[in-house]
């Protein structure tokens, strides 16, 4: 489970602060796959990388009692000056992986050839995000962090990821921030809609979803 109690996170714009979740208490149990719903802007990035770890709230406490993700759509876990290999043979060292296995994998998966050995400063995006993608998948986490990765790539190289996920989610939970609906009813059994620093659980993914129409239709944010 990952449950926040009393969690606060706001940051400053050029308009003001922006409050992306104002004391918010939640749980997120175990054997469930939860969709992440909001406008652009809402702060899904953002809630991902607090559940992860990789940033931490102005109050409350996140806690954690299986193994998260780091959030895949990440750019935050690349260095440019490293090449794809070092950074997955940090990642497996850091999870305690293999890191012959893990590195075969990547480079397997992510398809991204020569480029593998090179400094990721000189990837295009969608390089980025395959490497990261791979390098998640190759780890076994209890719970999946997904920043809309999913729909990177081609037709092709999307229904390997979707296979990929399949086959994570038989012994894994994903936690999904998107405003793909489709996406969301593909994945997740549960959602969760944020906005306006309020994040609202539901605990089946039609009623989220219908809620989350009626906040667009309304111009709600």
């Amino acid at each position: 489970m990952i449950a926040l109690a009393g969690v606060s996170k706001s940051y400053r714009t050029r308009t003001g602060r922006k409050t992306v979740l104002d004391n918010v208490s939640i749980d997120f149990p175990s054997g469930h796959n939860f969709g992440i719903l909001g406008a652009n802007g809402a702060g899904k990035s953002t809630l991902l990388r607090l559940l992860a770890g990789s940033e931490l709230p102005d109050r409350g406490v996140i806690r954690r009692d299986v193994r998260v993700s780091f959030p895949l759509g990440f750019g935050g876990i690349f260095h440019g000056a490293l090449s794809g290999r070092a950074h997955v043979g940090f990642l497996a060292r850091l999870y305690g992986a293999p890191i012959r296995a893990t590195c075969e994998y990547v480079a397997a998966f992510s398809e991204l050839g020569e480029y593998f050995e090179m400094p990721v400063n000189t990837y295009s995006a969608g390089m980025r995000a395959r490497l990261g993608f791979a390098a998640c998948l190759a780890i076994d986490f209890d719970v999946f962090l997904v920043d809309e990765v999913i729909e990177i790539g081609d037709r092709r190289f999307r229904r390997k990821c979707a296979q990929a996920f399949r086959e994570r989610m038989r012994r894994a939970d994903i936690i999904l921030a998107t405003h793909n609906q489709e996406t969301v009813r593909q994945y997740c059994d549960r959602g969760a809609i944020l906005a306006n620093g309020t994040l609202t659980p539901y605990d089946d993914i039609d009623t989220a979803l219908r809620h989350y129409q009626s906040l667009s239709e309304g111009g709600g944010r």
